[in-house]
């Protein structure tokens, strides 16, 4: 069967892929369908066609699964930021679970078993850095919020599930007070304005919280006056950062900082160790599942004092052989 754009087909959808999205079959051609789950089935149209495969959208559910639920999210469906709010929490961690095995039966030729992700108890507000791109939107009003997905176009939230509380509302005051004093923001077309992101860092454990400004420049109006507003309503700020970033880029930030206030740095602790983190430094989002993760990586490696312990990411085989290869000669020459 030729698979036709704009052409609707009821599917069955037999499995999801890493990213949660819903994956069917038309005579062994594969469609994905984003918020479609496995065992449901589904009315769907094809929106576009590619040489192996296809995406679809859903219409209407036929039958649905029963591990769907409501997202609780008001701007779930455009934002970009998350794709399995209508999953049960113990069924996105199974999807997880199931992408890696997939991987990893893919590149061993002695398959194992990957257990079972460990979730978090309370998977919400645990992200200890907020980026909201500011922009104007087509009646010309100032905006901030979420890019929506795979467009520039930016959602405005009121809330957001996974992030820090108070990093939300310190992005909020920010970009009011942006408002309320008619300070420009940078349109990506034209390559004016001036704010492009807020930027909001925190050290979950210390309490500490760092305000970056990302500029199209060096400087903007009433500085002073800024930082006595915004560390009056939020004693927990320890530093305020401009960030200029001239270059027409995707990229958020510059490489240039400059301190309106306080020394340009927070500090957390993960584990045993205290960390100083910039506003370049990367840092793990999710702060309580890292400390878990290295905690568990620890025990079950049975570090000892004297073992010497490579940390490394790769995205293929051919850089986990590089990795190897380096590894070995400075062990061993």
């Amino acid at each position: 069967m030729m698979i036709e754009k704009n052409k609707e087909y009821v599917v069955d959808i037999i499995d999801n892929g890493f990213q949660g999205e819903g994956i069917a079959k038309i005579d062994d051609f594969t469609i994905f369908i984003p918020n479609a789950i496995k065992g449901e089935r589904l009315r769907i149209l094809i929106v576009k066609v590619l040489t192996s495969y296809a995406f679809g959208k859903i219409i209407e559910f036929i039958e649905k699964s029963i591990n769907r639920v409501e997202p609780d999210c008001f701007t779930y469906k455009r934002c970009g930021g998350c794709n399995l709010r209508h999953l049960k929490y113990s069924e996105t961690l199974k999807i997880k679970q199931n992408s890696v095995q997939s991987l990893v039966n893919k590149t061993l030729k002695n398959q194992i078993k990957v257990e079972e992700v460990l979730g978090m108890e309370n998977p919400y507000y645990y992200r200890n850095k907020v980026q909201f791109p500011v922009g104007i939107d087509k009646n010309g009003e100032m905006k901030m919020g979420i890019f929506a997905s795979r467009t520039h176009d930016i959602i405005p939230i009121e809330e957001c599930f996974i992030q820090n509380k108070d990093a939300q509302k310190i992005a909020k005051m920010v970009f009011n007070y942006w408002k309320k004093n008619n300070l420009s923001i940078y349109d990506e077309k034209t390559h004016k304005g001036l704010l492009r992101h807020i930027v909001i860092k925190v050290g979950v454990k210390t309490n500490e919280y760092m305000c970056i400004l990302v500029i199209n420049g060096v400087r903007f109006s009433k500085e002073e006056e800024f930082v006595k507003e915004i560390t009056c309503e939020f004693p927990q700020l320890k530093t305020i950062v401009v960030n200029s970033n001239l270059k027409n880029t995707n990229v958020i930030l510059g490489n240039e900082n400059r301190n309106l206030f306080g020394n340009g740095y927070i500090e957390d602790v993960l584990g045993e160790y205290r960390f100083k983190i910039s506003p370049l430094s990367f840092y793990q989002v999710n702060p309580i599942q890292a400390e878990n993760l290295y905690g568990l990586a620890v025990e079950q490696a049975d570090i000892s004092k004297n073992d010497i312990v490579f940390d490394l990411y790769c995205r293929n085989r051919y850089n986990i052989n590089f990795y190897v290869k380096v590894c070995k000669e400075s062990l061993w020459g």
